[in-house]
């Protein structure tokens, strides 16, 4: 029987943040100086979260380096290509198509399923869970709950057969460097919805009244604040279910400039609070 009473996970942002074939959810990459400082911060308490990492950058890393290994003779700038490369086009090819030819996007979230199966073997159906998403990761964990939500609004029944796996058990999502309200551009602002609470399975005591942390540097250009994108974000703000916080990533050479955005992971402004809300979690089982 497993010690842990509840679980992290840990999804990665645009751009190719880890490279390699694919591994267990449990070994880490990314997130691997993150969990460190977290653990310090917790203590011997973090013996009772499991700490699960979403990869999802094999996806399309084969085709982003083939098509830079061919264009290679006849274009300069290669460092600064293979950027725009890597991480733009991240961004442009996660996306539902009219035609149903949306295959990356079924094969993001096919790893999000895959790792939310293994979080519901190590820590049970109904484990708290807290989502940490960097970047692009935080609209595709958006855009992942959100079509659940909408599976079980549509038909009256839930997708799986276990709360956690339907991520009704999300006791808190801490977004950083989000780049959520870049993507809602294409929609009427009133037309705009966001997730609901994705804690329906939870006691009481884990249903927090701000379960949405988003944090954003304001030298960040690929990170925003969620107020101001859309009427329904503005309610979530005002009702407190969402807070934006506004830090300052990074060090002395990348807090000022665009680089700030790679400065979260080992912040104490965003490790503290995380190591605060996994302590709030524990106490409330």
């Amino acid at each position: 029987m497993s010690n842990f009473k509840m679980a992290v996970v840990v999804i990665h942002g645009m751009g190719s943040q880890f490279s390699g074939a694919q591994q267990p959810s449990s070994v880490l990459t990314f997130s691997k100086e993150l969990r460190k400082r977290v653990a310090r911060f917790v203590g011997s308490d973090m013996g009772e979260v499991a700490w699960r990492e979403i990869v999802w950058a094999h996806v399309l890393q084969g085709r982003q380096g083939e098509y830079l290994r061919r264009i290679k003779r006849r274009t300069g700038y290669d460092d600064v290509r293979s950027f725009v490369v890597r991480n733009l086009s991240d961004a442009a090819s996660y996306r539902q198509t009219p035609d149903g030819t949306d295959q990356t996007y079924e094969d993001i979230h096919a790893e999000v399923d895959r790792v939310m199966e293994d979080v519901r073997r190590q820590v049970g159906n109904d484990a708290p869970v807290l989502l940490l998403a960097h970047s692009l990761g935080g609209h595709i964990m958006s855009n992942y709950i959100y079509d659940l939500q909408r599976h079980e609004a549509r038909t009256g029944q839930t997708m799986y057969a276990s709360p956690v796996r339907n991520m009704q058990t999300v006791a808190g999502i801490m977004t950083f460097g989000c780049n959520i309200p870049i993507f809602l551009f294409a929609y009427p602002e009133d037309s705009i919805k966001p997730i609901d609470p994705p804690n329906s399975a939870l006691p009481a005591g884990l249903k927090f009244r701000t379960w949405w942390y988003n944090f954003f540097d304001k030298h960040d250009v690929l990170g925003y604040p969620m107020r101001d994108s859309a009427p329904a974000y503005d309610q979530l703000v005002a009702s407190q279910q969402l807070r934006d916080v506004s830090i300052n990533s990074g060090n002395i050479f990348t807090s000022w400039n665009p680089f700030s955005h790679n400065g979260y992971w080992k912040d104490p402004d965003l490790y503290e609070p995380v190591g605060r809300m996994i302590r709030n979690m524990l106490r409330a089982l």
